[in-house]
Order: structure tokens, then sequence, then C-alpha cells
């Protein structure tokens, strides 16, 4: 079923003594649905993740949004001028790759409290500094399935320092699709192909996307680099793919 009626609140997901701030938007009706974790850009879980979180919600799942900056700047939001842009790079740059990964267990662990999710149907999808937390989070063994949106410095950094994230290919065993605009300034094409090496490699089910003419932020509505064609394109096989392997039940 798509475009069905949703409900969302503010809701808290505890981490040992941490309480982590996050958006939950899931269908209105009576049922038991997949869920997707939406992991945030720099911007915080501002209006273009929340909103990627109700079209999931629209097309049947329980997504979930938590707030990756809990621990450095509670309650942070941004758009995206330069000022923003300043802000929330300087914020990213104090996470760590093991406080991250902690607070992505805690939101399975918070989704699977939820009469209505079901426990072996997660996924995850995450945008810019999401891009790469996702990737990361693929090693995680709850998550069944990941799409990447131009998730920056995955073969170059880590969160909070250390080997290269691409690094951890080996540790993904499920699939993953990554998507990435031909005109991003910020990730440069023998990065993408450094990926896709890698996945090959290790024999994980993967497609990467390379979109011409699209930039970095390409998928969202809010930036000026926002390109609706590849959006639209992109969008269609995340569906198909969370479809696929989160098994949705669309009667």
């Amino acid at each position: 079923m798509t475009n069905t009626e949703i409900r969302t609140a503010y809701v808290q997901i505890p981490n040992a003594d941490l309480q982590i701030d996050a958006y939950l938007a899931q269908p209105a009706r009576e049922g038991v649905f997949p869920a997707v974790i939406v992991v945030q850009e720099i911007f915080g879980v501002n209006i273009h993740i929340r909103e990627v979180a109700e079209k999931f919600a629209q097309e049947g799942y329980v997504a979930i949004a938590p707030s990756l900056f809990q621990r450095v700047a509670p309650g942070f939001e941004a758009g995206y001028n330069p000022e923003d842009i300043q802000k929330g790079r300087g914020y990213k740059d104090k996470t760590t790759a093991t406080e991250i990964l902690s607070d992505i267990q805690a939101a399975i662990a918070y989704l699977k409290s939820l009469p209505n999710v079901q426990a072996d149907a997660i996924g995850s999808i995450g945008f810019c500094f999401g891009g790469h937390v996702v990737y990361l989070a693929a090693t995680l063994p709850d998550i069944k399935v990941t799409a990447s949106f131009y998730g920056g410095g995955i073969t170059t950094s880590t969160p909070g320092g250390g080997e290269p994230t691409l690094t951890l290919t080996p540790e993904i065993k499920r699939p993953i699709y990554l998507f990435f605009g031909l005109e991003d300034q910020g990730i440069p094409l023998e990065h993408t192909q450094q990926i896709e090496a890698e996945l090959q490699k290790y024999q994980i089910p993967h497609a990467v996307y390379r979109y011409p003419d699209a930039g970095h932020g390409f998928f969202c509505n809010h930036r000026a680099s926002y390109n609706p064609e590849a959006a639209t394109d992109a969008w269609q096989k995340v569906q198909e793919l969370f479809a696929n392997y989160l098994q949705l039940q669309t009667v």
C-alpha cells in the first residue's frame, strides 16, 4: 500500500545514560511493518530528513531518524547556508565511529521494541555524512539492506579517526546500494570506483549508481543542488531494493 495515512512523533531512544532524540514516522493503520533507520546529513534531523522518514512511512515502513549529534549539539537542526555547513561540519568532526554504531544499535533495539515492527526486517538509508554512517552500519548484523547517498570520506577516513571505513567492507554481509552524482566535487569518481572494487572483491551484493549532471545533495529538494530526475530515479531504485529485501507487504 502506498501513500497511506501516517502518524509522526518525536521520541527518545535510550542508549545507556544517553537519551537520543529521534523522529518517528509510521503507518497509521494496524499491522506489522518492516523498518528503516534514516540517517541525517551534517544538518541534523532537519526537514529533509523528516520528510524522507515520512515518505517511507507512506510506503508502509516504520521509519526512525536518530540525532547523531546528541552528545555534541542536542537539538541541532540547520538549513544549507554556509554558516550552517560550517557548524554541521564542526559537529560531525566530534563524532566517533564507536559512538555512532552504538547509537545505531540503540535505534535498532528501539525499533525492535515496537509492536508494529517486524524485528528481522530493518534497513538503513543515509545522506552525505549519513551516507558514510550507513556504510559503517552495514556491518551490523541486524541491518538487512542499506542505501547510501553521496557518502564522503568512505575511502579516506572514519569518524573519530583510524583506518578508513572502506577497510570494513569485508564485514558487510547484506545488500548495499550506493548513489553518487558525477558532478559531486567532494567525492571524486576514483573514490566511488574504489568502493565498487572492494564490494566486488568481497562478493557483497551491491549496485553503484552514478548520475550525470548531479552534484552533492541531489536528492534533497531543499538544496540548490536538487536534481529531480536523478532523485526520482534513485527513490524508485531504493523502493525496489527495500521492498525486495525487507519483504514489504503491498496488499
